[in-house]
């Protein structure tokens, strides 16, 4: 999670830049290595994040090397995937026990974050696919780059929509509209259940809870 913020303020300064695409390579790898360590300590199956992430990191490379449609796309298609899996990895962990510790905690804000970088890369392949997927106050003929469409899948998990860019294309609009409730479900779902333990832990043995 740690790493995955400190990107978010470092990608202004590589994005559309081909040295900036190499850095933001070795981010990447380095944030695929964290993941697929914390997939190993948790519930799910380790051989799916390792069967994910090695073609991920192959991609990562051809992909700032030679940044060609079709390497853009399979590397895209590839980092959803993993970190969608990591993401339903980090859930299972979560909802494994039935007390709340520090772990947990941290778990919640990096599986949230996770599905935010996953959502990215599902936009950045839907306007592969289908130009003119996503538009914008500025240039809005142009593919979205990759901060914008972070910036576009932020706003609508967290439903703040503050987000100037704007899915044309009904392939990008089913998209969006599954971040939305993915969203409202994670708040439901997993942040309540989290705070319920947590609330439960701090109440006295024998006595009330804690209003």
């Amino acid at each position: 999670m740690v790493v995955q913020l400190a990107s978010i303020l470092v990608y202004p300064f590589l994005d559309n830049r081909s040295l900036g695409r190499t850095l933001f390579s070795v981010v990447s790898v380095a944030a695929v290595a964290l993941a697929v360590y914390a997939v190993r300590a948790t519930p799910a199956l380790t051989w799916v994040s390792l069967t994910l992430g090695a073609p991920l990191l192959v991609l990562t490379a051809v992909e700032a090397v030679h940044p060609v449609p079709w390497a853009v796309l399979a590397s895209a298609v590839v980092h959803a995937l993993f970190y969608g899996y990591t993401c339903y990895a980090m859930i299972r962990y979560m909802f494994a026990d039935d007390h709340a510790t520090v772990d947990e905690v941290w778990a919640t804000g990096a599986a949230f974050t996770v599905l935010a970088w996953a959502f990215t890369y599902a936009y950045s392949a839907v306007q592969i696919v289908w130009p003119g997927s996503f538009t914008a106050g500025v240039d809005p003929e142009q593919p979205r780059s990759w901060m914008e469409l972070l910036f576009l899948s932020v706003t609508t998990l967290t439903s703040t929509g503050l987000s100037d860019i704007v899915p044309l294309r009904a392939h990008a609009r089913s998209v969006v509209m599954l971040e939305q409730i993915a969203g409202m479900l994670y708040l439901a779902l997993v942040v309540a259940r989290i705070g319920a333990l947590l609330a439960r832990r701090q109440r006295p043995p024998g006595g009330p809870s804690v209003s």
